[in-house]
């Protein structure tokens, strides 16, 4: 499994401990994970939670990530912004009960951690709590273990409703400001991350064009 970790400005502080407590748990469970920044508050790069979305899109439907790690001060931006692209299931994770059921349950492949609130000593111990728990066991597994069969059956009515209800995704970026679009990608390492693992195809082209 390949992670994707985004930081969005307010929190951009945070980015060394948070990547701190993923890569330990990443590293255990043979993961990789790519860090897209923002990588300090004063990066010449300044991500939005909303270009968190654009920029978590890009990564899923073109597999150059399969899971992102995400967030904002509430959490509650960044979950709503990620929910707004196709191909994108993000869940709000506050604690490690949080990420179990999330990953069991509803087998996303985004979460969106509250980095503000409740956070102070210990915060690195949470998140790797959070993490552990998101990568216990088999996602999409079921809890509790006799609501298995109803939960995967309506995950695959979510999925259907979710393909029927958006457009393509790079109709959407066309149709959004195009300096925001193109913000979301203008980070540091996002293009040597981003070529080198994004699957060859109309999404990738279109993002590349965006800053070649």
């Amino acid at each position: 499994m390949r992670i994707a970790l985004i930081n969005e400005n307010s929190q951009a502080a945070k980015n060394g401990l948070i990547y701190g407590a993923l890569k330990k748990v990443a590293d255990e469970k043979g993961f990789d994970v790519d860090n897209y920044g923002m990588y300090a508050a004063d990066d010449a790069a300044q991500l939005t939670y909303v270009q968190n979305g654009i920029l978590a899109a890009a990564l899923l439907n073109t597999g150059a990530a399969d899971f992102v790690v995400t967030g904002c001060g509430t959490g509650e931006g960044a979950m709503l912004a990620l929910n707004s692209f196709p191909g994108v299931i993000c869940g709000h994770v506050e604690d490690p009960l949080d990420a179990y059921t999330f990953a069991q349950i509803n087998d996303g492949n985004a979460m969106a951690i509250p980095f503000a609130l409740k956070n102070g000593w210990g915060q690195e111990l949470q998140l790797k709590y959070i993490f552990e728990q998101m990568w216990l066991e088999e996602p999409g597994s079921g809890y509790p273990k006799d609501r298995v069969v109803p939960e995967q059956r309506n995950k695959k009515i979510l999925d259907g409703v979710r393909a029927a209800a958006y457009k393509p995704l790079v109709d959407i970026y066309k149709a959004l400001d195009p300096e925001l679009v193109k913000g979301a990608f203008a980070g540091e390492h996002f293009k040597e991350l981003f070529t080198a693992n994004a699957k060859d195809g109309e999404i990738k082209d279109y993002v590349l064009s965006l800053i070649d």
